[in-house]
């Protein structure tokens, strides 16, 4: 998803980072202007437990008053969720816990979730495509005009699902209209990374490729993350900008690629003690690397 422009000037600054809403999530809009960022990403419940939150129509109403001057916000969907899973409990679970993860994001008005597609603990790669797509299909039906589903691009460890663009592209082949007009992807350069996509010696054909199979004009979200381990190692490390294997390069000419300038980049990198700092850090590297015209 393009962020909109000023009418009057340059385009609102792209890029942004996973905040904290810690003490109600009402409380992220400002975080995301502590660090001198329009837009975000946001947990809407505790990602490591099954319990599904309701949100207050008061702590429902502060938010979306603090989120007034944000540009576009995105969820992450809980790490317990599995659509991929041939496990049918798993999977039911699943598929309501992301239904719960969607309906809370309308109701928040984010503009999408973000999502992993999970994991064929089976070993049927193809069925478990099957599955996530089916469960991206009872969740998208069960909130018509909701946010956006974004597939993550994952590190293609193990059973995971969509650790290649091949992996995304059957998923959103599989969902069938109108639905699919909702789904995109996020790309996290991590992963592309550690998947074995060299964004630093072959940066213009990993996107060739993204267009001959989903299509680039599906990328509507980038995480941005150096990775602390080795091209295709599959390992799923984040580290801070230009101090992983992957160095400035690759960051320099995604910053200055005109096609991805209005896409949102949102930072998943360490933060250590001091989460504003950390992030303000990142996010000037990005900054010095776009080339003034």
């Amino acid at each position: 998803m393009a962020l909109d422009t000023n009418s009057s000037g340059p385009p609102l600054d792209e890029l942004g980072a996973h905040v904290s809403v810690a003490g109600g999530i009402h409380n992220a809009p400002g975080r995301a202007a502590d660090i001198g960022a329009v837009v975000c990403q946001v947990f809407t419940k505790q990602p490591n437990r099954w319990a599904e939150p309701l949100i207050a129509n008061d702590i429902i109403g502060r938010y979306r008053a603090a989120a007034a001057g944000l540009a576009f916000v995105a969820s992450h969907d809980s790490y317990l969720i599995n659509l991929a899973s041939p496990q049918p409990d798993l999977w039911r679970r699943s598929a309501d816990c992301f239904t719960g993860e969607l309906q809370r994001a309308a109701q928040l008005g984010l503009d999408a979730v973000v999502t992993h597609p999970g994991n064929a603990t089976d070993g049927d790669h193809a069925s478990g495509i099957e599955r996530n797509a089916a469960g991206l299909v009872e969740a998208l039906e069960a909130t018509p005009g909701g946010p956006r589903v974004l597939l993550e691009l994952t590190a293609g460890a193990g059973t995971s699902i969509g650790g290649s663009f091949e992996d995304l592209a059957s998923i959103i082949a599989a969902i069938p209209e109108p639905h699919r007009a909702r789904v995109g992807v996020c790309f996290d350069t991590c992963h592309a990374w550690v998947a074995g996509l060299d964004l630093r010696e072959d940066f213009e054909g990993v996107w060739q490729r993204a267009d001959d199979t989903f299509g680039v004009h599906r990328i509507e979200l980038f995480h941005l993350n150096d990775a602390k381990t080795p091209f295709g190692s599959r390992l799923d490390r984040h580290e801070n900008i230009g101090e992983g294997t992957m160095g400035l390069a690759p960051f320099r000419q995604l910053m200055n690629a005109a096609r991805f300038r209005n896409v949102p980049k949102i930072l998943e990198t360490p933060k250590g003690d001091d989460l504003v700092t950390a992030d303000r850090r990142n996010l000037a590297v990005l900054r010095g690397l776009r080339e003034r015209g």
